[in-house]
């Protein structure tokens, strides 16, 4: 800690100037104050709580106001009332003087900005904490916008991610709810994201993912990277003009239908959640511009989010709970997409689910108040210490940040009804015979891998009674319900196996070659059906010769 001591003083002075002793206690930096300055409890009278953490974190800097930001997208873990004020954190930063610059762009790409392009404007566009935006333009017309990397920012920014691992550590040793949450992963989460806001290269490869995805798309316009001027810490890409989406006035004089325009953004939402598996975090209105015709222009690709196969998998088993307004089923789809599940009693968190389905319980699909209901759960879980994975609490926030954008263009939207038919294609392809057969082809493999490991286990536990001298005593009679049990087991390993790949095949052909499946589809299911009913007679007939046997 002594290599960061003016930076530990300089933090526990913030948080006690803004009346934090709260965070001062649990982080265990109290101990770098020299004094309490006499004036906090006078600026805790005059403002609230959460502007106190907002203004501290905008006093400490670049890394702290992306932590702020960062937690303004999880409602899982921060109440509403900080949410709203985190959100307002604006990370800006005092302009870094045009000659260094255009000295570092020299260091990166080898030629001035003279040599690079047509025109480069001096000015910037805007100054952030991590780098500042310049307007530029090619000799053919391409209007431009470069971004570079603030010098120096690369090192305060690794001595701040330090120090906030270590009080992390140290907020989990002091303060006893933090025991349930995570607070070194997180910190080693959020870590791990700003390093990728960091480099540059990572944005434009989003932005061309981005591209890729909507190639088909004329009203989505993702701006292209020019990667000969882009490096790490330079990133040339296509300026993106329009009128901000929040500017109802502006889009109503430019003719904009708002209505369809706030049913094109919540379908290209549901693309990049459902069919691409990739998505913008950070839909915020100043990363979305609204070009002539109603074009959508999406700008800034630092925060993006992956749907994995099995947050896919966790998404479709709340969505297929919430359709059925089954508070069990919510539950424990709740609870097994969350990192802490045995602290959390079910029937309490059940309990607590009942009132929130019970207001769209009267409601169809297309009709539930989406960003009501996840608000409501996430406070839910917050109230019971239950912690979403990062990409899920991401896609949570965009969600509802898409959805409160399809209402402010217009009052009567309902994001369920733009979202219904993706969740009823999700419902229908986890049903599907090749989701089966992986779901059965995991079951098989995690039954083999245990069939690996017993010999292994029990060499340790025999070596174990060995040392120690533990006599054990077994009766053949008192051996015969655990020889029942394994042979039953491995009965329904077998079948499990057989099963899936029989539906994997059945799936492959269906999938592969229509032709083929509607020639063969009546032999294939009836096969399927009569070697499903052959395994079951099986296993019913050898239980039943295992339950008769003396």
């Amino acid at each position: 800690m002594s290599n960061h001591l003016n930076r530990y003083r300089f933090i526990a002075e913030t948080f006690s100037r803004h009346g934090l002793a709260f965070l001062l206690g649990v982080s265990g930096i109290q101990k770098w104050l020299p004094t309490t300055p006499e004036n906090a409890p006078e600026l805790t009278a005059r403002v609230t709580p959460p502007e106190h953490v907002r203004l501290a974190l905008e006093e400490l800097g670049p890394v702290f106001v992306k932590l702020g930001q960062t937690l303004s997208t999880r409602p899982d873990l921060v109440p509403p009332a900080y949410q709203l004020e985190l959100a307002k954190l604006q990370d800006s930063a005092p302009a870094v003087s045009a000659d260094v610059i255009e000295d570092l762009i020299r260091q990166e790409l080898g030629k001035g900005t003279a040599e690079l392009f047509a025109v480069f404007d001096r000015v910037p566009l805007a100054s952030a904490s991590i780098g500042q935006a310049h307007a530029a333009s090619l000799a053919d017309g391409s209007e431009l916008v470069v971004k570079v990397r603030r010098p120096g920012v690369v090192v305060q920014v690794e001595e701040d991610l330090e120090i906030l691992q270590n009080l992390a550590v140290q907020a989990g040793r002091h303060w006893e709810a933090a025991a349930d949450y995570d607070l070194p992963g997180i910190a080693s989460e959020f870590a791990q994201t700003l390093r990728a806001e960091l480099d540059y290269l990572q944005e434009g490869r989003n932005a061309e993912r981005f591209a890729r995805n909507f190639a088909d798309d004329a009203g989505i316009n993702i701006p292209a990277i020019f990667w000969d001027t882009t490096t790490t810490r330079v990133l040339t890409m296509e300026r993106i003009r329009g009128i901000k989406v929040n500017d109802l006035p502006a889009l109503d004089a430019a003719g904009i239908d708002r209505r369809e325009l706030a049913t094109r953004a919540a379908g290209t939402a549901a693309k990049m959640i459902f069919d691409d598996g990739f998505f913008h975090a950070d839909p915020h209105p100043g990363n979305l511009f609204i070009r002539p015709g109603g074009t959508i222009g999406l700008i800034d690709f630092g925060m993006v989010g992956n749907v994995d196969a099995e947050l896919r998998e966790q998404l479709g088993n709340l969505l297929e709970a919430l359709v059925s307004k089954d508070a069990d089923k919510v539950a424990n789809a709740l609870q097994a997409m969350t990192a802490r599940r045995s602290a959390t009693d079910p029937a309490l968190l059940k309990a607590d689910l009942i009132p929130v389905i019970r207001l769209y319980a009267d409601c169809g699909l297309a009709e539930i108040p989406v960003g009501r209901v996840i608000t409501e759960a996430l406070a839910i879980l917050r109230r019971h210490h239950l912690q979403l994975p990062r990409e899920m609490a991401l896609l949570m926030k965009m969600i509802v940040m898409t959805e409160g954008m399809g209402v402010l263009l217009d009052p009567g939207f309902k994001l369920a009804e733009a979202l219904e038919p993706h969740i009823q294609r999700l419902a229908l392809e986890r049903f599907s015979p090749a989701a089966l057969a992986r779901r059965l082809g995991m079951a098989g493999s995690e039954a083999v891998q245990l069939g690996l490991e017993l010999p292994q286990q029990l060499r340790r536990f025999f070596s174990l009674v060995d040392r120690t001298g533990v006599e054990v005593h077994l009766r053949a009679a008192e051996l015969e319900p655990l020889v029942a049990r394994l042979e039953r087991m491995g009965n329904r390993v077998v079948v499990a196996m057989i099963a899936a790949a029989l539906i994997r095949g059945v799936g492959e052909i269906s999938t592969g070659d229509s032709l083929r499946w509607q020639k063969w589809q009546g032999p294939l299911i009836g096969s399927g059906l009569g070697a499903v009913g052959s395994l079951g007679t099986y296993l019913a007939w050898t239980a039943r010769r295992r339950r008769r046997s003396p």
